[in-house]
Parts: C-alpha cells; sequence; structure tokens
C-alpha cells in the first residue's frame, strides 16, 4: 500500500492509463477560452474510484480546492485528484477577442452604428475564480455553471456604456470621424473601470472598426456631401476662371508696362542724345567764342599795332613834312627857273623831252605851228620798251 491508501496494483493501472494516447475531452479554436461551457485544452486521463488524471495546456490556470482550501494552483498543470473531495477551477488567461455591435445616440440625437472588437485576458485568475463560478464538472468535459460565458457579455456591456457616454460628448458629423477618439476616451474607461479591476481581467486591445450612421441620415449627409462638393467645383471654376482674367491682365500690364519702359528708354535716348547734341554745340560755342575772343585779341593787338604804325608814319610823315619844310624854306626864295635846271640835272633825255614837251602844252597858247619828227617818237618808244623788258 502506498501512502495515498491505494493498492499497488490500482496505482500501476492508473499508471499505464496515465502513459496510453487518449483523446481530448474537449476542443475548441485558438482564444476560445469563454466561447462556451466546455473547456479547451484540458483533458481527462482516467477515472476510477473517484480518483481522477487532469492535464492542461500552459495557457490554462488551475485552482485545486479542498476543504475549501487552495491545495494547488498554477498554469499548464497535470496532477490526480480525489474528485468526491476536491474541486478543480480552470480559468483560460488566453486572450480573448471580442466583436461588438450596437446602436447608440449623439449629442444631437443622431443614431448610429457602432462596430468594433475588444481583446481581453485574465490577469488574476483569484479575483475572478471568486467572483464568478470557473469550477470543472465530473469528467472536465465542462464548466458546472453558465458564468464563463457571461464573462464576455460583462466587458461588452462595460465597452458600451463607455462607448455611449463617449458618443453623447460627440455631433454626428465629429463622431463619424473620431474613431481614434472613441477608442482612447473607452480604453481610458477600461483602465479606470472598478469592475475590470474586480474581475482580475485587463483589456489587450480595443478598435473600432465603423461608426455608421443610419440609411436616411447617410443619405442626406451624402447629399449635403455632394451639394458641398459641388458648390466647391462650381468655385474652383470660378477661381480658374478669375485667375485666367487676372492672367491676362497681368499680359497685358506687362505688356503696357514693356511699352512704356520701351518709350521711356527711347526718351531716355532722346534726351541723351539732345543733351549730348547741346554739350557737342556749348563746346563748339565755346570754342568759338575762345576763337572770337582770340580774334579780338589779335585785332586789338593789330589795332594797337596799327595806331602805333600811325604814329610811327605820322611821327615820320611830321618828320618829313618839317624837313621838306625846312627844305622849302630854303628853296622859297630862289627863283623856279633855276630849281627847275637844278631838278633836271641827272635826268633821263626822255623825262627832260617830257618836260619840254610839258612846257609847250603850258605855252600852247602862244605857239602857232609846232612840227614833231617822227624819229624823235619812235626813239622815245623803242627806248621805253626796252626799260619795260628790262
Amino acid at each position: 500500500m502506498s501512502r495515498r491508501g491505494l493498492p499497488d496494483e490500482v496505482l500501476k493501472v492508473l499508471q499505464d492509463l496515465n502513459n496510453a494516447d487518449t483523446a481530448p475531452l474537449a476542443v475548441g479554436t485558438p482564444g476560445q477560452g469563454f466561447g462556451g461551457r466546455r473547456l479547451a485544452g484540458a483533458r481527462k486521463e482516467t477515472s476510477m474510484f473517484g480518483i481522477q488524471f487532469v492535464k492542461a495546456q500552459p495557457n490554462i490556470y488551475f485552482l485545486q480546492y479542498r476543504k475549501g482550501q487552495i491545495v494547488r494552483e498554477g498554469a499548464g498543470l497535470s496532477f490526480f485528484y480525489y474528485a468526491p473531495v476536491s474541486s478543480v477551477v480552470a480559468i483560460p488567461m488566453s486572450s480573448v477577442d471580442i466583436p461588438f455591435i450596437f446602436k447608440e445616440v449623439t449629442m444631437d440625437f443622431q443614431e448610429v452604428t457602432v462596430q468594433g472588437q475588444v481583446a481581453y485576458r485574465v490577469r488574476d485568475p483569484k479575483k475572478l475564480a471568486g467572483l464568478l463560478n470557473f469550477t470543472l464538472a465530473s469528467g472536465a468535459r465542462d464548466y458546472v455553471s453558465d458564468d464563463p460565458e457571461r464573462l464576455p457579455q460583462r466587458v461588452i456591456n462595460q465597452v458600451q456604456v463607455l462607448m455611449r457616454t463617449e458618443l453623447q460628448k460627440l455631433r454626428l458629423k465629429d463622431a463619424l470621424k473620431s474613431s481614434e477618439a472613441l477608442v482612447e476616451g473607452v480604453r481610458r474607461g477600461l483602465a479606470a473601470c472598478e469592475l475590470v479591476e474586480q474581475l482580475g481581467i485587463e483589456v489587450l486591445a480595443l478598435s473600432v472598426l465603423a461608426v455608421k450612421p443610419n440609411p436616411e441620415t447617410a443619405r442626406a449627409l451624402e447629399a449635403e456631401v455632394r451639394e458641398q462638393l459641388l458648390l466647391e467645383a462650381d468655385d474652383a471654376i470660378y477661381i480658374r476662371r478669375n485667375a485666367a482674367v487676372e492672367q491676362e491682365r497681368t499680359i497685358k500690364e506687362n505688356e503696357l508696362n514693356t511699352e512704356i519702359a520701351v518709350e521711356n528708354k527711347k526718351r531716355q535716348i532722346r534726351e541723351a542724345k539732345i543733351d549730348a547734341d547741346r554739350a557737342v554745340q556749348e563746346r563748339r560755342q565755346a570754342m568759338e567764342q575762345e576763337e572770337m575772343q582770340g580774334f579780338v585779341a589779335l585785332e586789338e593787338k593789330r589795332k594797337d599795332l596799327v595806331e602805333l604804325a600811325t604814329m610811327n608814319k605820322k611821327s615820320e610823315a611830321d618828320a618829313q613834312a618839317y624837313g621838306m619844310k625846312a627844305l622849302l624854306d630854303t628853296f622859297k626864295n630862289i627863283d623856279p627857273k633855276v630849281m627847275q635846271v637844278l631838278g633836271n640835272v641827272g635826268m633821263d633825255p626822255a623825262q627832260l623831252i617830257a618836260g619840254a614837251f610839258q612846257n609847250l602844252a603850258n605855252n600852247a597858247d602862244k605857239i602857232g605851228n609846232l612840227n614833231i619828227a617822227p624819229e624823235l617818237l619812235q626813239g622815245l618808244l623803242s627806248q621805253d620798251r626796252i626799260e619795260r623788258r628790262a
């Protein structure tokens, strides 16, 4: 006999049964820890004389009670227990994804449909076991109560309450585009929720997949948005046409400004040319003025020279007149004929003949008849030609 009080042959049979391959007592998809009364991941290996053996996956947390006290606990345990005096509590520790969809009302009394999903897991199995009954039924195939099925609904109810609170703060248009704000608000509410803390669970994720108004409101919003889009399209056309007009006006202004600039350049060129001509004319006038001043100075010098020459000539003439007067005064008392004779001294014969002819002319009234031989005149003319040629 062993210390358990069972015969050795019975323990041997139990050990043989433990080593044999058996089928699972409950099945389920991953993540369906609370999908029904059956427990996924726990196996019943043997049952004889009230002694049962169970083993579970690592995500199943076992609590074995005997006489109201916990005698064994842990995740993924495998153990024998005496069913008549033991209660085994199995709590799935894996995450659970629960989809939800419900209708709520916004601040402006518009009905919306919220669709999403919440994921949670058991953080403190002892707290959960103290509030809900997760005791396994005989055979470890299912639970003895419906509490495991109520836990997801409690979480959904809490999410719905918090979602209603957040939606009642928003108007319809704001609610339709505030999925992230709704998620943040609900997550903060779940983190501070007393029920969630008491159940010993934690929310892993919360997502709002859609926030939709009812069909009539959706059509109204679509019509409003459609009209707004048409209005924006009209505004865009008007802005585009206005921009085209502004561009054309700008082009015209640029052309006019270009013409004005060209005319200004031409005017500047003309003014520069006029200024250049004026400068050239002023320089020419300055040169002419300088030249005239030079001429004036020269003429003044010439005038001074003429005056000086005149004065010299006058002085010379006065001197000559004085000499002539003195000479005449000398010859005043001399007979003119004597003077004439003295004047003829050293004269050319032709001149003497000319003087003779002059005397004849002067006394012509006294001459009755005068004959002059041609040879005399011819000799005078021949001599005059020779002197000219010489």
